[in-house]
């Protein structure tokens, strides 16, 4: 049997590993890249020798833990592991052609670096990079065999047998190749990335340098200059330079620490010549394997050597630098982060944000008139425009002026109920409106229409929420009055020591939100009822679910009888409740579009987790009505009429609310719909790459498509062959981009940032305010009670699969279409939102504490961290950094 292979020769059988260390060396030196001369002791000989040993029973009973085990039982395992091989020997066969080998790189001494490459290292989803041992100056061929031992046994480190466990990979399907390569003796070495770890980013090479030896820059036991090199110039666009104190050196066995001579420590490692010279390597090797790699390198001479290269994993997508200002477009005005603005807590799509800003600017426009009778807000005068992505509410300031001079005929109005505005105006003319909107424009053939008809439809659609949502805006301040002039009579004639607090009496009711969680409380209960229906759903993926539900077609586990049951009731609840936006970007996708979290919660009610709904809502109208009653009766006649109405003014108002914001996507799914249909018939015509790029869009570049007849019913797709890419797909990948960058800021609630605009109206916005500093985050207490829970960070749909039952949710707003988290969360925390906001009704309903508008809470807050919540402090403490075992 042939356990040895040369660099060149090495494959996938020898090494099963595509883009590693043994495999990645070959590609290298075809690919004319500087190697060490060497070879690879191949996954053969790993298996000779642990059955030449009998090794194998005793491994896999010790490597067989439960999933439950803890880090010192892997300690354990694995000291008695490494032990085995320790006393093992390497069979005749493997010795002889290893030695051979060796021989061949010199005189029978040459000092060599002995690396591990084991199988399943470097997955696209997970990466065993660095759980396995490395041996530098190894020399002579007794040092070699033991290297070798130990590099095979370092297959069973506690931390690898726990890594594998996690990502399900059994302990009998690993194996362990060895590459031994002459040492080069380094002046400098280090780790080069051609692909920045950090954001993304493709264009950047980013270069870790230090003096000496590369092992300690991989160990992370020394520090290291850090350059960022640009992948198209090849010029250092960033470079940090550290003092440099320790080094790693060849010893006479093995390697030491010394310190670096005083000359050498402040002085830059590589300068900018050789940080091309090295990145362009790293663009070689890039391109061979095609995909960015993580690559080790040395520097003995005037030469680079490169000494391993293996796949980047887990590489984030590519994202911008983090915006540091905020300029505003415009003089003379201010910016609020308040409002309409509360729903759209990210950066916008452009497409989005060229057409919101319009839209709102006509709604506004249309509702001051009619509240005032008279045009006091005219063009140019408000708007929606967005600084660094985010969406500002606009005033100029003269607009402002003369729309707080009118502001009192404006509440007038609000109060009588004139103009279409309250809770009247809201039932009888604009959800009707918005609902007939979408009815009609529902009755057509999306795919038969043509792109001028596709595009008016987007504009009349997104014009009718836009409209409706500024009517509901009417509705929010006679639900936040009614409820703080309800709290403030009770608090101050009423209550007493050992009463409960105001919100007692507002809770028990049904709104839109309450009325979804219902439904997919009863949906789980039928499930139950259906012989074989409950354990399918539940062994199913719920991607393969939500996938399934799309397209209308029964995934394997299904027989056609029971998916068509399911299928059917589920999209009934669908169609009813699915419109419910987690973002007014039609850029996000609605319930309707990916079912994947109510498929969740309704597994989470199949479990028998969770509280029943409804025996929740009896209990608390139980509750409120005994207080009523029991309140009603030690007051005078006069203060009890005035205690009922009041009352009875709150509890009518706040469901209506919340209905009312139920509804604001009532468009959006046949919105997102028919932008799809634009985006896959520029697909057709090579414009853009996939279908939903439509949406990263400028409106005057889909405008123009369009009118070029680029969108016209029928397109068939073109082929695109070659170096040829759709006309717009770097456009949409370079703000693609600039979105990753922009959505890790913390947009400022007020712009500009001056301490006049904080004093004014800072107490007025609804997140706090950014600075706050210690383990202590404060916010606004909406909902009573005190949690101490792990968090779950979410910063959106795609990450509620993240979610566990018991944990913190933590967002930076929510909508009604996050209600179904509150019935796993423990406690709620957001950075924006206030008493009287969706997250603090719906909190309350669930009887879970709730601290809102912390400003901060996504910024400071990691997931798995242990975090202490308290609803009546208005307070949040993150107590632990997160678990390794917990973090998600």
């Amino acid at each position: 049997m042939t356990y040895v292979n040369s660099l060149v020769d090495v494959g996938p059988g020898d090494v099963p590993l595509v883009g590693g260390k043994a495999v990645g060396l070959g590609g290298l030196i075809q690919a004319r890249v500087p190697v060490p001369e060497g070879f690879v002791l191949n996954t053969s000989a790993y298996t000779d020798f642990v059955r030449e040993n009998d090794l194998e029973t005793d491994i896999r009973g010790l490597a067989a833990l439960p999933l439950q085990a803890s880090p010192q039982d892997y300690e354990d395992a694995s000291t008695r592991i490494r032990a085995l091989f320790a006393q093992g020997t390497v069979p005749s066969g493997v010795a002889a052609e290893l030695d051979d080998a060796y021989g061949h790189l010199g005189d029978g001494n040459a000092a060599v670096a002995v690396r591990s490459s084991a199988t399943a290292e470097d997955l696209a989803s997970a990466s065993f990079a660095g759980q396995q041992d490395t041996y530098l100056n190894v020399v002579g061929a007794g040092e070699l065999h033991t290297a070798v031992i130990n590099c095979w046994a370092s297959l069973w480190t506690a931390r690898a047998m726990a890594y594998r466990a996690r990502e399900g990979i059994a302990p009998d399907t690993v194996r362990l190749a060895v590459v031994v390569q002459s040492m080069v003796e380094a002046q400098s070495a280090g780790v080069m990335f051609t692909a920045n770890p950090a954001t993304g980013r493709r264009d950047q090479t980013v270069i870790s340098a230090a003096w000496g030896l590369g092992e300690s820059v991989v160990s992370g036991t020394v520090t290291t200059d850090d350059l960022v090199v640009d992948a198209g110039t090849g010029r250092v666009s960033s470079r940090q330079t550290a003092d440099k104190d320790i080094m790693t050196v060849s010893a006479e066995h093995g390697t030491k620490e010394q310190p670096v001579p005083e000359g050498r420590r402040r002085v830059p490692v590589l300068n900018d010549r050789d940080a091309a010279e090295l990145a362009g390597y790293g663009r070689r090797i890039a391109a061979y394997f095609g995909q960015p790699q993580d690559i080790e390198w040395a520097r003995a001479g005037n030469g680079f050597h490169i000494l391993q290269s293996r796949p980047i994993t887990a590489l984030p997508e590519p994202a911008a630098d983090v915006p540091d200002s905020w300029p505003v477009p415009y003089p003379k005005g201010l910016y609020f982060r308040a409002s309409i603005v509360e729903q759209m807590p990210d950066p916008l799509s452009p497409l989005f944000a060229d057409l919101i800003d319009g839209s709102v600017s006509k709604s506004l426009r249309a509702l001051m008139a009619e509240a005032v009778g008279r045009n006091v807000v005219g063009e140019g005068d408000v708007g929606l425009p967005t600084v660094n992505g985010y969406a500002y509410y606009y005033y100029r300031t003269s607009a402002m002026w003369r729309v707080t001079v009118r502001s009192l005929t404006a509440v007038r109005a609000l109060f009588r109920g004139q103009a279409r505005l309250g809770v009247a105006g809201w039932r009888e003319y604009s959800h009707p409106r918005y609902e007939q909107v979408v009815r009609d424009w529902s009755a057509k053939p999306v795919r038969g229409l043509s792109g001028e008809e596709l595009l008016d439809g987007v504009q009349v659609l997104l014009d009718a929420g836009t409209v409706y949502y500024t009517a509901v805006q009417s509705i929010i301040p006679l639900a936040a009055t009614s409820e703080l002039s309800f709290r403030g009579f009770y608090d101050r004639f009423v209550r007493r020591d050992g009463d409960p607090p105001a919100q007692i009496f507002l809770l028990g009711y049904d709104s839109e939100p309450i009325r979804a969680e219902k439904s997919l409380f009863d949906l789980a209960a039928w499930v139950r009822g259906v012989p074989g229906l409950a354990s399918v759903i539940l062994e199913e993926s719920t991607t393969a679910l939500a996938a399934s539900q799309r397209t209308g077609t029964a995934p394997e586990g299904f027989g056609e009888a029971l998916w068509q049951q399911w299928h059917h009731r589920f999209q009934n609840h669908l169609d009813r409740f699915g419109h419910a936006v987690y973002n007014l970007d039609f850029a996000s996708p609605v319930p309707a579009d990916d079912p994947a979290t109510l498929l969740e919660t309704v597994k989470f009610y199949l479990r028998g987790q969770g509280n029943n709904p409804y025996e929740r809502q009896r209990l608390a109208a139980d509750r409120r009505e005994e207080q009523t009653s029991r309140m009603a009766a030690r007051l005078g006649p006069r203060r009890r009429a005035v205690f009922y109405r009041l009352l009875r003014w709150a509890q009518s108002t706040g469901p209506i609310r919340e209905d009312a914001l139920a509804d604001v996507g009532l468009a959006w799914p046949l919105l997102r719909r028919i932008l799809l249909e634009l985006g896959q018939r520029l697909v057709g015509s090579a414009v853009l790459t996939q279908a939903d790029d439509v949406f990263w869009l400028r409106f005057r570049e889909l405008q123009s498509a369009v009118e070029f007849g680029l969108a016209a019913p029928g397109t068939a797709a073109v082929a695109i062959t070659g170096a040829d890419r759709p006309v717009r797909a770097a456009a949409v990948e370079e703000r693609r981009m600039l979105w990753r960058g922009q959505v890790k800021a913390a947009a400022p609630q007020l712009l500009p940032e001056n301490r006049w605009m904080e004093r004014a109206f800072g107490s007025m916005m609804p997140a706090g305010p950014q600075h706050q500093v210690g383990n202590v985050i404060k916010g606004a207490g909406a909902s009573s009670g005190r949690v101490s829970a792990p968090a779950s960070v979410l910063h959106g749909p795609h990450d509620f699969a993240l979610m566990r039952p018991g944990d913190v949710l933590v967002a930076r707003i929510t909508t009604p279409a996050w209600t179904s988290l509150f019935a796993m969360a423990s406690a709620v925390v957001t950075d924006v939102g206030g008493p009287l906001s969706h997250s603090s009704i719906v909190a309350r309903e669930y009887g879970i504490p709730a601290v809102l508008g912390t400003g901060v809470a996504t910024q400071r807050i990691t997931s798995g961290q242990r975090i202490t919540v308290d609803g009546d402090a208005g307070t949040v403490i993150i107590e632990s950094a997160p678990d390794d075992a917990a973090a998600r």
